[in-house]
């Protein structure tokens, strides 16, 4: 008896000890696969400057992505013109445990983008144009874009 009580338990140490640790975030993409840029060469950290056409020219504007998850992309826009991404850098605590792929953004005039002076550029319809380039830029889609933004 005493013989089959160590045979069982051993057999069940040695097959517990096989399992697969589950590594995937909660909407079923692996962490692999979360941290997977797809970037070759040169590592960025993410950092991505995105050229704007505007009516006065082409200009930059700065993005840092985190994470890849095709079917949720969360374009983090700060209030402006005058504030910048950092006080939305919070997120990076949160999003990355939910598998949000999240990108923070300096709107054309802000911090790490490009500052033109023609203020001509400084009014609502050139601004929704912008983020309609940057959303378009990173592979974003109506199945796919969210905003998270106030002002």
């Amino acid at each position: 008896m005493r013989f089959i009580l160590i045979l069982l338990c051993s057999t069940i140490i040695i097959f517990s000890c096989n399992e697969k640790k589950d590594t995937s975030i909660d909407n079923g993409i692996t962490l692999k696969e979360y941290y997977d840029y797809g970037d070759s060469g040169v590592q960025a950290a993410g950092v991505k400057m995105i050229p704007i056409q505007t009516p006065v020219g082409n200009f930059k504007v700065w993005t840092k992505r985190f994470g890849n998850n095709p079917r949720i992309k969360i374009l983090l826009l700060h209030g402006g013109p005058a504030m910048t991404h950092e006080y939305m850098e919070c997120f990076e605590s949160y999003f990355p445990k939910e598998g949000f792929e999240f990108y923070e953004y300096d709107q054309l005039g802000s911090y790490y983008s490009d500052q033109p002076t023609d203020s001509s550029l400084w009014v609502i319809e050139r601004f929704v144009d912008e983020v309609e380039q940057v959303r378009r830029a990173i592979g974003a889609d109506a199945s796919n874009f969210y905003i998270l933004g106030n002002s």
